[in-house]
């Protein structure tokens, strides 16, 4: 069978950049996805559509169709208030090179990388980590099989259930009572009905 529309692929895979090896999946630890549904970066998707259990495969992205180029703009200053737990600077987390995940204005959970600490500010970098970078993969389709209805509906490891608080897995503008919100549930922008669960 071959990669598709709606297939599960497992692939075993090295991921090289700027020499050294950023990240792998082995045979006993494959990466599974349903392809064709954005689970993975889109050039990464063509690149392996059409091929069958045992075919290698040995491509190059470029920042362009990664993760983007790196942009100045992500680079961002806060005041060192914003690292206060109980009236306190977390000095200990505020080290070059952290990753420490924070609120965006939306509520939602971005990871931001400590890119400088200063007297009274911190420089976090909101860029994803390859932003910027050549990603150089080699791999192994170990397995492709057609996805279930369930897993089409739930995904593999049911990601794409309702998160906690509303069925979008978006942000509860409302309050929760008896199993359900009262009030609207913010997805990417748009208010939808919120499907609210009891904790």
């Amino acid at each position: 069978m071959k990669i598709t529309k709606n297939t599960v692929a497992a692939l075993t895979y090295e991921l090289t950049v700027e020499g050294k090896i950023a990240d792998k999946a082995t045979e006993e630890r494959p990466l599974e996805y349903i392809h064709g549904t954005g689970m993975l970066l889109p050039k990464f998707e063509s690149e392996v559509e059409g091929k069958e259990a045992g075919d290698n495969f040995a491509f190059t992205l470029t920042p362009e169709e990664g993760y983007g180029v790196f942009n100045p703009e992500y680079l961002i200053d806060l005041p060192k208030s914003c690292f206060m737990v109980e009236g306190k600077v977390m000095e200990d987390l505020l080290v070059v090179g952290q990753t420490i995940p924070m609120l965006n204005n939306a509520g939602q959970v971005v990871q931001g990388t400590v890119h400088a600490v200063k007297d009274d500010s911190v420089t976090m970098d909101f860029n994803h980590p390859m932003a910027g970078k050549t990603l150089n993969f080699t791999g192994k389709v170990v397995a492709v099989r057609e996805a279930t209805e369930k897993e089409l509906t739930e995904g593999l490891h049911g990601e794409y259930l309702p998160k906690e608080g509303c069925g979008c897995g978006g942000h509860c503008s409302g309050n929760c009572q008896e199993g359900e919100c009262k009030g609207d549930c913010d997805c990417e922008g748009e208010k939808k009905g919120c499907n609210c669960h009891k904790n």
